[in-house]
């Protein structure tokens, strides 16, 4: 013979506090806004985060010598750099989410990361 065990008053209200607790922390971790765009500078040895909207000027040591990189009016781009091509110089200034600039030669990456607030057409696809 089975015994049913009733659900009582303090047992309901026990549930409903866990159903209620795991809600609201659910909603605090995922209903986060979004984190603002920031620049990711790695080099040889050395790494730095500073928001997009920063004024810096960092110099970054590599093993060809010193990469410049200039944070300025929401938008960073290497300035000068000692490798040979010059690619990352004309990677241009980096605004957008997951741009990035890259001196291979002198190990050197910059990269935006974050809050993407230009969701419409960007200028490759015109």
């Amino acid at each position: 013979m089975k015994r049913k065990l009733p659900i009582k008053i303090p047992d309901m209200v026990i549930i409903l506090l866990a159903v209620g607790l795991c809600g609201f922390s659910a909603f605090t971790v995922y209903a986060k806004p979004r984190s603002t765009t920031q620049v990711y500078i790695e080099g040889q040895a050395q790494q730095w985060v500073f928001p997009l909207d920063a004024e810096e000027t960092i110099n970054v040591k590599g093993p060809l010598g010193i990469t410049v990189v200039r944070i300025h009016g929401n938008e960073a781009w290497v300035e000068s750099s000692p490798c040979e091509n010059k690619v990352c110089v004309g990677a241009g200034h980096l605004h957008r989410n997951f741009e990035f600039a890259a001196c291979l030669p002198n190990n050197v990456l910059v990269m935006i990361e974050g809050n993407d607030d230009n969701e419409g057409i960007d200028s490759t696809s015109r």
